[in-house]
């Protein structure tokens, strides 16, 4: 049985805005308004986004109020990022992205049943470091 891959320009854009690139550490490094809570399709998309600058992502960690039950680990464009969980008070709508050599980068997660006149303005908030 053959596999059918869809075409590139058919793949949904992960919905990304980053702060610029600064020497000085920021709380939040930009902002991702996933689609759905399935974290295992909106992860490789999110990855997928990042600048090179950012280096390979080694491992990430998302909220458990925020995300539904994952693996410990999964594949993404052919290496192994290590999936972890919190449950403490604060990070409930933030992502944590561990790059080996390049340290950690703090995305602010708007839900994805947020609507568009509210995602904007938090995620362009987040894109200038106004969180």
């Amino acid at each position: 049985m053959a596999t059918v891959l869809e075409p590139l320009s058919s793949l949904p854009l992960a919905r990304v805005r980053l702060a610029p690139h600064s020497a000085l550490p920021r709380r939040i490094d930009g902002a991702w308004w996933p689609r759905s809570r399935d974290l295992l399709g909106e992860l490789p998309l999110l990855i997928g986004t990042l600048p090179r600058l950012w280096g390979q992502i080694v491992a990430v960690t998302v909220h458990t109020a925020m995300w539904p039950m994952s693996p410990g680990r999964m594949l993404v464009a052919n290496h192994v990022v290590l999936l972890r969980r919190s449950a403490g008070p604060h990070g409930r709508h933030t992502i944590s992205l561990l790059s080996q050599g390049r340290g950690r980068r703090d995305l602010l997660v708007v839900p994805p049943e947020v609507d568009a006149a509210d995602a904007e303005p938090l995620m362009a908030a987040a894109a200038v470091g106004d969180c």
